[in-house]
């Protein structure tokens, strides 16, 4: 009982701090600078808020303050800044994994919000993706190689994925649910689910690329069959028939140069708090509705429908860009799973709050009278509602979809303009100018839209 009151009073007393600074119009105008592929405006809103006194990232989102900037220094080009960034946020992911595996009994009583940010899944996966293009952009593939490999390798991230939220106590080897039950009394649990997501086609035709560009043409093939594999191996999300230009890098006619194309765009979902009102039927009649409030993904609107590809040479070849990766329907997938234990977390915790309550209101309805108890009981849930608050917590700036697509050319130097619609009207373009296309080497253009 004195463990959850202390916790009670933190877990206000924080929640209280946390919405006055995290949610503030600073994300409105980065939002709106990354929708203009204004990055470096949107880094500078950054820069200039984590100099006030309430800074946009507090020190318990450290985790997000080096993932949104390293993708937004990324975007910008500014590779080597990105790359920092990514490699910050990817360290205080492994260390807050390893923090709340030992405290993951304590996570039941206090709310996610008071706890650092410990990193999701699918921002760690993409960390490695996006420092790769940082490294293939410095001119170093083996260190993209790397950071690929991090995902693709046997007991790499992906590999451990599934095993990932079968928790076992590491001493006596009971299971979660086990553990729970025993500690709450709690019989009846929601069940648990795996992660149904082991191979990245998005990771392994950027491998194959890297691959291809060092020379070493038996991994790239390994690496393109990869793709296949990935393909047929997870089914919900991939739903698309793979792209035509993934066979076609295998095809490049003696004398040709392949012009390799990468694009991403949209924004990816976010969290938004739901509301599920619970029955208690055996509390204090003003407590016996809980408010079970979760974190759940929503999409955001993406407006472009078709990528147009334009190479201005004697025959200005047009080609449509293809669907690689749905990097929405991946970050669903994984947070699916992550969701259980948060349904989990959500329902003790309310629980064990709601249980409290009662009895906080039976001893004020013995002392005094049943309006004592009332109001106790009142004022018992005004604090439960004020503590209990979704974490809502994640990157803002993972794109929605990756696209790809090639063209074999001549070796020589083009203008390359990037055609983006919403329906039949372009809605925006972009124009490479003097982009050298050679033999024997790895030729990519690397486009972001993120609308």
């Amino acid at each position: 009982m004195d463990l959850f009151k202390k916790s009670l009073k933190t877990a206000v007393f924080a929640l209280i701090i946390a919405s006055c600074s995290i949610y503030t119009d600073a994300y409105k105008r980065m939002d709106n600078a990354v929708e203009n592929t204004d990055f470096e405006s949107a880094l500078n809103i950054i820069k200039k808020e984590q100099g006030q006194n309430e800074a946009i990232y507090s020190q318990r989102n450290a985790i997000l303050l080096f993932l949104d900037k390293g993708l937004l220094e990324h975007y910008a080009g500014n590779y080597a800044a990105s790359s920092e960034d990514l490699q910050n946020a990817e360290r205080l992911i492994e260390e807050a994994y390893t923090k709340s595996s030992s405290e993951i009994f304590l996570s039941y009583i206090l709310n996610d919000n008071v706890k650092e940010y410990p990193g999701e899944d699918f921002e760690d996966i993409y960390i490695n993706v996006f420092n790769a293009l940082n490294y293939y952009h410095k001119n170093n593939l083996e260190g993209a190689l790397v950071e690929i490999r991090k995902l693709s390798e046997s007991n790499g991230k992906l590999d451990m994925l599934s095993g990932k939220y079968n928790y076992k106590d590491p001493r006596t080897g009971a299971e979660l649910n086990e553990i729970v039950r025993r500690e709450t009394g709690v019989r009846r649990m929601p069940e648990n689910i795996q992660v149904r997501f082991s191979n990245s086609a998005l990771a392994r035709y950027l491998s194959a690329l890297f691959y291809l560009g060092d020379g070493r043409l038996d991994s790239f093939r390994i690496e393109l069959e990869q793709v296949y594999i990935a393909y047929n191996a997870n089914k919900n999300i991939y739903k698309e028939q793979i792209p035509i230009a993934v066979g076609e890098l295998q095809n490049t006619p003696t004398g040709k140069a392949r012009l390799n194309i990468i694009s991403f765009t949209g924004l990816s979902p976010i969290k938004k708090e739901q509301v599920i009102l619970h029955p208690m039927p055996f509390v204090h009649p003003i407590l016996r509705v809980a408010a079970l409030k979760l974190p759940v993904l929503v999409e955001r609107p993406a407006i472009i429908t078709k990528i147009e590809v334009i190479i201005n040479n004697n025959y200005n070849e047009r080609f449509n860009l293809e669907l690689l990766e749905d990097i929405g329907a991946v970050i669903t997938e994984t947070y699916n799973a992550r969701f259980y234990n948060i349904l989990l977390k959500t329902y003790i915790r309310t629980l064990i709050k709601y249980s409290t309550a009662d009895r906080i209101a039976a001893q004020a309805a013995k002392k005094k009278d049943e309006r004592a108890g009332s109001m106790a009981a009142m004022s018992a849930r005004t604090a439960m509602d004020i503590s209990e608050r979704a974490d809502i917590r994640m990157s803002r700036y993972l794109p929605d979809k990756a696209y790809i697509g090639g063209i074999n050319l001549d070796p020589g130097t083009y203008s390359v303009i990037i055609n983006y619609y919403s329906g039949d009207r372009i809605i925006s373009d972009m124009e490479y100018k003097d982009v050298t296309v050679r033999q024997d080497r790895l030729n990519l253009i690397q486009s972001v839209k993120l609308r």
